[in-house]
Protein backbone atom coordinates (compact mmCIF):
# COMPACT_ATOMS: atom_id res chain seq x y z
CA UNK A 1 0.00 0.00 0.00
CA UNK A 2 1.14 3.69 -0.19
CA UNK A 3 1.99 6.10 1.81
CA UNK A 4 -0.97 8.54 2.17
CA UNK A 5 -3.53 5.10 2.47
CA UNK A 6 -1.58 3.65 5.03
CA UNK A 7 -1.86 7.02 6.72
CA UNK A 8 -5.79 7.41 5.67
CA UNK A 9 -6.17 3.77 7.33
CA UNK A 10 -4.49 4.94 10.70
CA UNK A 11 -6.23 7.93 10.84
CA UNK A 12 -9.78 6.22 10.38
CA UNK A 13 -8.82 3.45 13.11
CA UNK A 14 -7.09 6.33 15.48
CA UNK A 15 -10.27 8.55 15.65
CA UNK A 16 -13.69 8.33 15.55
CA UNK A 17 -16.38 10.01 14.16
CA UNK A 18 -18.28 12.53 16.13
CA UNK A 19 -21.60 11.12 14.47
CA UNK A 20 -23.25 9.91 17.90
CA UNK A 21 -22.80 13.40 19.33
CA UNK A 22 -23.83 15.22 16.33
CA UNK A 23 -27.00 12.51 15.99
CA UNK A 24 -27.53 13.55 19.98
CA UNK A 25 -27.47 17.36 19.21
CA UNK A 26 -30.23 16.99 16.08
CA UNK A 27 -32.52 15.18 18.16
CA UNK A 28 -32.36 17.89 21.15
CA UNK A 29 -32.89 20.46 18.83
CA UNK A 30 -35.98 18.41 16.74
CA UNK A 31 -37.33 17.66 19.70
CA UNK A 32 -37.44 21.61 21.24
CA UNK A 33 -38.59 22.88 17.90
CA UNK A 34 -41.38 19.83 17.97
CA UNK A 35 -42.17 21.27 21.62
CA UNK A 36 -41.96 25.02 20.21
CA UNK A 37 -44.37 24.10 17.67
CA UNK A 38 -46.81 22.31 19.32
CA UNK A 39 -46.98 25.00 22.12
CA UNK A 40 -47.56 27.83 19.64
CA UNK A 41 -50.56 25.84 17.41
CA UNK A 42 -52.04 25.09 21.61
CA UNK A 43 -51.41 28.38 22.44
CA UNK A 44 -53.31 29.77 18.77
CA UNK A 45 -55.85 27.71 19.40
CA UNK A 46 -56.69 28.93 22.76
CA UNK A 47 -55.61 25.62 24.62
CA UNK A 48 -54.28 25.10 27.80
CA UNK A 49 -49.92 24.61 27.64
CA UNK A 50 -48.39 21.84 28.00
CA UNK A 51 -45.67 23.64 30.40
CA UNK A 52 -45.93 27.19 29.29
CA UNK A 53 -47.17 29.65 26.77
CA UNK A 54 -44.16 30.93 24.22
CA UNK A 55 -45.67 34.15 25.08
CA UNK A 56 -45.89 34.05 28.97
CA UNK A 57 -42.03 32.40 28.30
CA UNK A 58 -40.73 35.33 26.44
CA UNK A 59 -42.76 37.73 28.68
CA UNK A 60 -40.73 36.08 31.47
CA UNK A 61 -37.49 36.28 29.95
CA UNK A 62 -38.32 40.29 29.72
CA UNK A 63 -39.10 40.74 33.08
CA UNK A 64 -36.10 38.71 34.39
CA UNK A 65 -33.54 42.07 35.00
CA UNK A 66 -36.36 43.83 37.56
CA UNK A 67 -37.56 40.20 39.45
CA UNK A 68 -33.86 38.30 39.07
CA UNK A 69 -30.29 39.29 40.99
CA UNK A 70 -27.84 40.00 38.39
CA UNK A 71 -25.67 37.20 39.44
CA UNK A 72 -28.27 35.08 38.60
CA UNK A 73 -28.63 36.04 35.30
CA UNK A 74 -24.37 36.03 34.67
CA UNK A 75 -24.73 32.04 35.94
CA UNK A 76 -27.37 31.39 33.62
CA UNK A 77 -25.54 33.15 30.39
CA UNK A 78 -22.36 31.56 31.38
CA UNK A 79 -24.00 27.96 32.07
CA UNK A 80 -25.10 28.48 28.31
CA UNK A 81 -21.88 30.24 26.45
CA UNK A 82 -20.15 26.79 28.51
CA UNK A 83 -22.54 24.39 26.54
CA UNK A 84 -21.81 26.28 23.37
CA UNK A 85 -18.17 26.12 23.80
CA UNK A 86 -18.61 22.52 24.34
CA UNK A 87 -20.67 22.39 21.35
CA UNK A 88 -18.13 23.61 19.22
CA UNK A 89 -15.39 22.19 20.61
CA UNK A 90 -17.29 18.71 19.72
CA UNK A 91 -17.63 19.99 16.53
CA UNK A 92 -14.03 20.84 15.42
CA UNK A 93 -11.89 18.55 17.56
CA UNK A 94 -11.73 14.75 16.39
CA UNK A 95 -12.25 12.41 18.31
CA UNK A 96 -9.55 9.71 19.37
CA UNK A 97 -10.35 5.64 19.87
CA UNK A 98 -8.30 4.43 22.40
CA UNK A 99 -5.62 2.87 20.45
CA UNK A 100 -1.69 3.89 19.45
CA UNK A 101 0.32 3.73 16.33
CA UNK A 102 3.40 1.51 16.15
CA UNK A 103 5.80 1.80 13.95
CA UNK A 104 6.41 -1.48 11.86
CA UNK A 105 8.24 -0.62 9.49
CA UNK A 106 5.91 0.55 6.28
CA UNK A 107 2.90 -1.47 7.38
CA UNK A 108 0.10 0.13 9.36
CA UNK A 109 -0.01 -1.40 12.88
CA UNK A 110 -2.04 -0.74 15.82
CA UNK A 111 -2.31 -1.26 19.40
CA UNK A 112 -4.91 -0.72 22.30
CA UNK A 113 -4.38 1.25 25.09
CA UNK A 114 -5.92 -1.95 27.12
CA UNK A 115 -2.93 -4.49 25.96
CA UNK A 116 -0.40 -1.54 26.66
CA UNK A 117 -1.68 -0.96 29.94
CA UNK A 118 -2.04 -4.77 30.81
CA UNK A 119 1.69 -5.65 29.03
CA UNK A 120 3.17 -3.06 31.21
CA UNK A 121 1.69 -3.71 34.54
CA UNK A 122 2.74 -7.16 33.91
CA UNK A 123 6.03 -6.31 33.46
CA UNK A 124 6.38 -3.96 36.64
CA UNK A 125 4.70 -6.79 38.59
CA UNK A 126 6.88 -9.26 37.16
CA UNK A 127 10.24 -6.79 37.87
CA UNK A 128 9.51 -6.00 41.42
CA UNK A 129 7.82 -9.15 42.93
CA UNK A 130 4.16 -7.04 43.91
CA UNK A 131 1.37 -9.11 43.36
CA UNK A 132 -0.58 -8.15 39.64
CA UNK A 133 -3.24 -6.93 41.76
CA UNK A 134 -1.34 -4.10 42.94
CA UNK A 135 0.00 -2.50 40.23
CA UNK A 136 -2.91 -0.46 37.91
CA UNK A 137 -1.78 1.08 34.96
CA UNK A 138 -3.82 3.66 32.71
CA UNK A 139 -2.63 4.82 29.26
CA UNK A 140 -4.26 7.72 27.76
CA UNK A 141 -3.27 9.58 24.63
CA UNK A 142 -0.20 11.08 25.63
CA UNK A 143 0.75 9.54 28.91
CA UNK A 144 0.93 6.43 30.74
CA UNK A 145 -0.08 6.22 34.87
CA UNK A 146 1.31 3.48 36.40
CA UNK A 147 -0.11 2.91 40.31
CA UNK A 148 1.48 0.64 42.50
CA UNK A 149 0.40 -0.50 45.87
CA UNK A 150 2.74 -2.41 47.72
CA UNK A 151 1.75 -3.60 51.35
CA UNK A 152 3.17 -2.69 54.40
CA UNK A 153 6.59 -2.63 55.38
CA UNK A 154 7.40 -3.79 51.25
CA UNK A 155 9.96 -1.08 49.86
CA UNK A 156 8.95 0.29 46.29
CA UNK A 157 11.61 2.34 44.46
CA UNK A 158 9.80 4.96 42.05
CA UNK A 159 12.70 5.57 39.99
CA UNK A 160 12.64 1.24 39.32
CA UNK A 161 8.99 1.26 38.32
CA UNK A 162 9.56 4.17 36.07
CA UNK A 163 12.33 2.56 34.31
CA UNK A 164 10.76 -0.45 33.81
CA UNK A 165 7.34 0.94 32.77
CA UNK A 166 9.18 2.78 29.56
CA UNK A 167 11.36 -0.24 29.16
CA UNK A 168 8.11 -2.14 28.08
CA UNK A 169 6.80 1.18 26.14
CA UNK A 170 9.77 1.51 24.00
CA UNK A 171 9.09 -2.15 23.17
CA UNK A 172 6.32 -1.40 21.59
CA UNK A 173 7.95 0.66 18.85
CA UNK A 174 5.05 3.63 19.04
CA UNK A 175 5.46 6.09 17.13
CA UNK A 176 4.28 9.15 19.58
CA UNK A 177 6.10 8.91 22.73
CA UNK A 178 4.32 8.41 25.81
CA UNK A 179 5.01 10.37 29.34
CA UNK A 180 5.00 7.94 32.25
CA UNK A 181 4.27 9.25 35.59
CA UNK A 182 4.11 6.67 38.58
CA UNK A 183 2.66 6.76 41.58
CA UNK A 184 3.40 4.51 44.69
CA UNK A 185 0.25 4.78 46.87
CA UNK A 186 0.21 3.16 50.71
CA UNK A 187 -2.77 3.90 53.21
CA UNK A 188 -2.60 5.33 56.22
CA UNK A 189 -2.26 1.66 58.13
CA UNK A 190 0.70 0.81 56.06
CA UNK A 191 2.66 4.08 56.33
CA UNK A 192 2.58 3.87 60.09
CA UNK A 193 3.59 0.06 59.75
CA UNK A 194 6.50 0.97 57.54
Amino acid sequence: MSEPVLRRVVRRETHSPRSVAFAVVVLLTIVACLYLAVETVLSLASQPALLVRPIDALAWLAALPADVPVGAVIAGGLAVAVVGVWLILLAVTPGRLSKHEMDAGGRAALVDNGVLAAAIAQRVSDETGLARDRVTVGVAHRSVDVSVKPGAGIPVDRAQVNAVAEAELSGFKLTRPLRTRVRVERTDDEEKAA
